[in-house]
């Protein structure tokens, strides 16, 4: 099985999270890595710039309508939801908040399990509330790969334990097992 993007949902200690995983992938990593952090409606994009300098890949914030190229790691903008739309574009939304969030882990989830169905990755992180756990499950259901954080190292483990619940993924692992995972996946 091949697969073509991995999508990931981060809430409460996904900066470190994210930092430590998205720093572990090789500059070949070909596939595109959407991510969803919770983070305040006011931030700056501080946090692509910031995993930018750390990571082999190219690191930026998403833009709307914005073509999808591999080995690209986008991150949602502070207060927008990120879709995948069909042709493999990127939206923007200020729709409602998700599960008291946007961006909203879920709907990120739920449209690339669509616009990708079995060939999409999806993994949830750390994190205080059960947002991802639902988008996990369509992930699982459209016949993609399901990751969750191992909670006991997470540093809010409600997240992967939600997630872990709801869509009894296909692997629990550690930061570093997720990231050798994704390497290993990506060359099939």
């Amino acid at each position: 099985m091949s697969y073509m993007a991995v999508v990931i949902g981060a809430s409460a200690g996904g900066f470190h999270a994210l930092r430590k995983l998205i720093s572990k992938l090789p500059k070949e990593f070909s596939m595109p890595v959407f991510i969803v952090q919770h983070l305040s409606p006011v931030s700056d994009n501080y946090m692509a710039k910031f995993i930018n300098k750390l990571s082999k890949l190219n690191v930026k914030e998403a833009d709307e309508k914005e073509k999808i190229g591999s080995g690209t790691v986008y991150i949602s903008p502070p207060n927008y939801h990120m879709l995948i739309e069909e042709d493999l574009t990127i939206a923007l939304s200020t729709e409602e908040k998700k599960n008291y969030s946007r961006p909203s882990i879920d709907i990120l989830f739920e449209t690339a399990a669509y616009a990708y169905g079995s060939k999409l990755i999806g993994i949830v992180l750390t994190g205080a509330n059960n947002d991802g756990a639902d988008g996990l499950l369509k992930i699982k259901n459209a016949g993609g790969y399901c990751i969750v954080q191992e909670p006991s190292e997470a540093e809010a483990p409600a997240m992967p334990l939600a997630a872990i619940k709801k869509a009894k993924p296909s692997k629990v692992l550690k930061l570093t097992e997720i990231a050798n995972l994704l390497i290993e996946l990506d060359n099939k």
